[in-house]
């Protein structure tokens, strides 16, 4: 069967870093063809010089798209033959309708005019395609991530899709959402429709993929064909990181000591809807040398207590107390909570997380100014300096630390912000989904610096919706629903099936 698509010999170059060399890639038709690699592998790149994003010319190889050459010049190029990349970061906005993003740019029109018949009884076709059942006039900024990422997949389905490149599209979901999202991949794929899936949940990836090709450095290492031989996760992980991992997590002896952060009738409004409690009478405790986790569905309230506590970041009409070593501290800015010795690193590192613009040495200072500055003058050699070490010591992969923080892959920009919040001296470091969009061998990398963290005495609150993760790190894990806590387990008497009883539990007495 001829390929829809071949990408042959495909390299492309950044200054001072080759991103891909002589890479191949080959998708036949109605294929679900993943795309796996470490962090800076190359896989988004290489979607990039597919759709358009890296014109033609700016790379050496060549693009044979349903057996003619695919000379792109932008996305709408590609986008015409009916290729649609969906972003890791969801391109909708927010205060237009779902019917005006859909069609947004490719909008039907009579005699010059936009027919808004047409707009919205297409709309509903195609909301009722994949799934949603949302009014077509409902705003954007109205719905959830789930239901965002399935306004962008109808936007592609709008365009005629014959090859849909999905990058990270279940990152943010929670498993509900992101396994019907996987179900919608199988039914494009019965109606004809390939797909390249980049994704670093692994087990995902072996439950759809018919084949899988592995990038490491930027090369092409091996596609493995599921329908042909049993793939499991850990034979995806020995492609990727060119070893077997014996230990997801490492090992580590817990030195728990004396009492660091209490959090007592801690209350939490919504910011808009002050009659709303996104947070209820919440008492929290971590203690020195401890790595403590939070667990939860999606909309339990996790964010919004750890925002809030951080300076009531989030939220109003905030009530309750925190303790640190025993004293009340005041935490209503961000700048006392800092001074008090509380960080937190944000679930959304590109958003809030990073100025994307500036280099790694900015950021790595941007929150503790006065720590590289002479009379309020940053001193820019003392900034580079602290910069080098923390590059050092975190192990950022980079070519030096006056590089773009932008160009740097997702696990590199991860170990920056916590460079950004180590450099303020905290006590207690609160972690919002740390490894979000991380590969295993990255995320290894942010564990063993957790691990260092609570062996210097420092306390640790960390955040994931993966649960294997919280087991495989926490000390004790709290279990939240609907902003309260329902649970607390030891490490030794926690799993995922007492955390989920938990929740269910709450759910039974709630209703």
């Amino acid at each position: 069967m001829q390929p829809v698509l071949e990408m042959r010999g495909i390299s492309k170059s950044f200054p001072g870093v080759k991103a891909l060399n002589d890479v191949n890639l080959a998708v036949a038709p109605a294929e679900i063809h993943a795309l796996v690699g470490e962090n800076g592998a190359g896989k988004s790149t290489l979607m990039k010089v597919l759709s358009g994003v890296y014109p033609h010319g700016s790379y050496e190889g060549e693009i044979v798209y349903e057996g003619r050459p695919g000379h792109f010049r932008d996305i709408s190029d590609s986008e015409r033959l009916g290729i649609v990349i969906i972003h890791q970061e969801l391109a909708l906005v927010p205060f237009l309708s779902i019917a005006e993003n859909i069609f947004l740019g490719n909008e039907p029109a009579r005699f010059g005019v936009i027919d808004q018949d047409r707009v919205y009884t297409r709309s509903r076709e195609l909301l009722a395609t994949v799934g949603l059942n949302e009014s077509p006039d409902t705003l954007v900024t109205h719905l959830g991530v789930g239901k965002q990422q399935l306004v962008e997949i109808a936007k592609a389905l709008s365009k005629k899709v014959k090859l849909l490149i999905l990058d990270e599209p279940t990152a943010s979901l929670s498993e509900t959402d992101s396994e019907a999202l996987l179900q919608l991949l199988l039914r494009f794929k019965e109606k004809g429709i390939a797909s390249i899936l980049i994704s670093h949940k692994l087990n995902e990836i072996s439950k759809v993929a018919d084949r899988i090709t592995v990038l490491r450095d930027g090369t092409t290492v091996e596609t493995l064909d599921c329908r042909r031989e049993a793939v499991d996760e850990d034979r995806i992980i020995r492609g990727m990181v060119g070893r077997a991992m014996a230990n997801r997590y490492p090992t580590r002896e817990p030195k728990i000591g004396d009492m660091l952060m209490e959090v007592r009738d801690w209350t939490v409004h919504h910011p808009i809807h002050p009659d709303r409690t996104v947070v209820r009478g919440v008492n929290l405790t971590v203690r020195r040398g401890e790595i403590v986790g939070i667990a939860g569905l999606m909309g339990a309230g996790r964010t919004e207590l750890a925002m809030s506590i951080f300076g009531r970041s989030y939220g109003q009409g905030i009530s309750g107390t925190v303790r640190i070593d025993g004293a009340e501290v005041d935490v209503s800015t961000i700048d006392k909570a800092i001074a008090a010795g509380i960080a937190y690193v944000t679930e959304d590192r590109k958003q809030l997380g990073l100025v994307l613009g500036e280099d790694i040495a900015k950021n790595t200072t941007l929150a503790n100014l006065p720590g590289v500055s002479t009379a309020t003058v940053i001193d820019e050699h003392a900034e580079h300096q602290v910069a080098s070490g923390y590059r050092s010591k975190m192990r950022i992969r980079s070519f030096g630390v006056s590089q773009q923080t932008v160009n740097l892959s997702g696990g590199n920009q991860q170990k920056v912000v916590l460079s950004k919040w180590l450099f303020t001296g905290p006590k207690v470091l609160i972690l919002d989904e740390p490894t979000r969009g991380i590969d295993v061998g990255a995320k290894y990398e942010i564990y063993s610096i957790m691990n260092e963290l609570a062996d210097e005495g420092r306390g640790v609150l960390v955040i994931s919706s993966e649960m294997p993760e919280l087991l495989g790190l926490c000390d004790r894990i709290y279990v939240m629903n609907e902003g309260r806590f329902v649970g607390e387990f030891q490490r030794e008497e926690a799993s995922q099936e007492a955390i989920m009883r938990a929740i269910m539990r709450s759910k039974d007495l709630n209703g």
